[in-house]
């Protein structure tokens, strides 16, 4: 029996044991690497649009964001939260348990992706319209985004069987399909745009096709390779207990990246009141700005599973020594990048649009520094609320998030308007910091709840045998 259970678990990480750093540096550069690479692809479409297609182009691309932001954080969210109750029994070394939450997660996660998806394709060019866009972007604004919300699936089955496969405890095999779809992606953006001609519609085929590729990759792989998610009798059944927990964990944590997204919406509408230039300015910020946080991304990531599978394995000693050790390696890493900003800022931007464009790039750079300034607070966002969620209290991302929103809605509504793009500029990092103030103390909260359940569950055993 011992044998066998080696057998089906060969391959897969264990993070409740051995040194905590070692642990989440090896589980969070794979994810880092996949997270750039995808970072990178999504520049690459950015580049292509604004160099061969123009201002407007880029303009019209960059509105989107927020709004891509809003259905796309749902399902990353969505599907992260699927994946905790699967980290935990795993780490808890029940693997049946795990089986069937793996199932009804797949259950959940097509219905889920039906259900957005006619909802979204159906309101698109109207929220477009609510956000301010441009009447000369809209309709290549409109063209873009609808092409990539039709993806909506593909988006749930590459991050739902990603998902799975890091709860594992494997970061690497989702990193190795998702290098070989960005290869495609920017092989699909180069001939989509400067080939074919299709316009904005290209770089959004090439995303929704590319993580199709990868999507399937990941099932391929999973069938194959994890012998220990082999169904057997019974597993395979629709649980509404299974399904009930999944929903306790998954919609918190989707809701809470779609309401942080719902102030960036608010404040990506006050934006474009600025024009089409100021637009173009903080698409290009932005999307230099998402790659530089990938390090936060990764480690937020990293940490979910590290604390899923410790809470499972009810260790939560190693489970404070993981994100001190995250929180660590982010500040350093955040105090770097505000640094080389402070010297290399002005360059990046020239990336994206002509040199010549010196007012997109000027409000490019003061964009770029006043985020990178306050990279050290979203560090604790993504670190400390990523381990609140793998620990098992989705409410409180979800009132992070409330935290998120309130800050960027107040800046979109009131402080664009009375002091313009250098507000716009501060509107995420004021929304990280106002975060901070509510996930510092519920996770202090969140750690002694789950040492008095810990307690009591010694407590039962220990009359139990007596």
């Amino acid at each position: 029996m011992e044998k066998d259970i080696q057998k089906k678990t060969q391959g897969i990480t264990d993070m409740t044991c051995g040194n905590p750093l070692k642990l989440i540096l090896a589980f969070t550069i794979p994810m880092l690497i996949g997270t750039l690479f995808q970072q990178f692809y999504s520049m690459v479409d950015t580049v292509m649009v604004g160099k061969y297609l123009g201002v407007n182009s880029l303009a019209a691309v960059g509105s989107t964001g927020a709004i891509f932001f809003m259905v796309n954080g749902f399902v990353i969210g969505n599907t992260a939260g699927f994946a905790i109750p699967i980290a935990q029994k795993f780490g808890a070394k029940d693997y049946s348990e795990m089986r069937k939450f793996t199932m009804n997660a797949v259950y959940m996660g097509i219905f889920f992706s039906v259900f957005i998806t006619a909802i979204v394709c159906l309101l698109t060019r109207t929220i477009l319209i609510l956000t301010n866009t441009p009447l000369e972007i809209l309709d290549e604004a409109y063209i873009y985004i609808i092409i990539v919300f039709i993806g909506i699936p593909v988006m749930y089955l590459y991050n739902l069987t990603a998902g799975i496969i890091r709860a594992l405890g494997d970061s690497k095999t989702p990193l190795y399909f998702l290098i070989l779809a960005a290869i495609l992606n920017i092989i699909l953006d180069v001939v989509s745009i400067k080939y074919i001609g299709l316009g904005v519609a290209g770089p959004a085929y090439a995303t929704v096709i590319s993580q199709l590729v990868s999507g399937i990759l990941c099932v391929i792989y999973m069938v194959k390779k994890f012998r220990i998610l082999k169904l057997e009798v019974g597993e395979a059944a629709v649980s509404g207990r299974h399904i009930q927990i999944l929903l306790a964990m998954g919609v918190p944590m989707g809701l809470q990246y779609s309401i942080t997204a719902i102030g960036s919406v608010i404040l990506q509408a006050a934006v474009n009141g600025l024009g089409a230039v100021t637009v173009a300015a903080v698409t290009a910020g932005s999307k230099i700005s998402s790659f530089c946080v990938a390090v936060t991304d990764a480690l937020g990531m990293a940490m979910a599973t590290y604390c899923g599978q410790n809470v499972g394995a009810g260790k939560l000693d190693r489970v404070k020594e993981g994100v001190r050790v995250a929180t660590i390696i982010g500040i350093i890493y955040a105090v770097a990048v505000f640094v080389f900003m402070i010297f290399v800022g002005g360059e990046l931007p020239k990336l994206f649009v002509d040199a010549a464009k010196t007012d997109v790039v000027d409000k490019a750079r003061i964009f770029l520094l006043w985020n990178s300034g306050f990279y050290f607070a979203l560090i604790f966002v993504n670190v400390w609320r990523n381990s609140i969620q793998g620990m098992g209290f989705p409410m409180f991302a979800i009132l992070s998030g409330v935290c998120e929103m309130f800050a960027r809605g107040l800046v979109g509504f009131v402080g664009v308007k009375s002091f313009g793009f250098v507000a716009a500029c501060m509107g995420s990092p004021l929304a990280w910091v106002v975060a901070d103030m509510f996930l510092i103390p519920g996770f202090l909260h969140c750690i002694n709840k789950l040492k008095k359940v810990f307690e009591y569950r010694q407590i039962r055993e220990k009359f139990r045998y007596e």
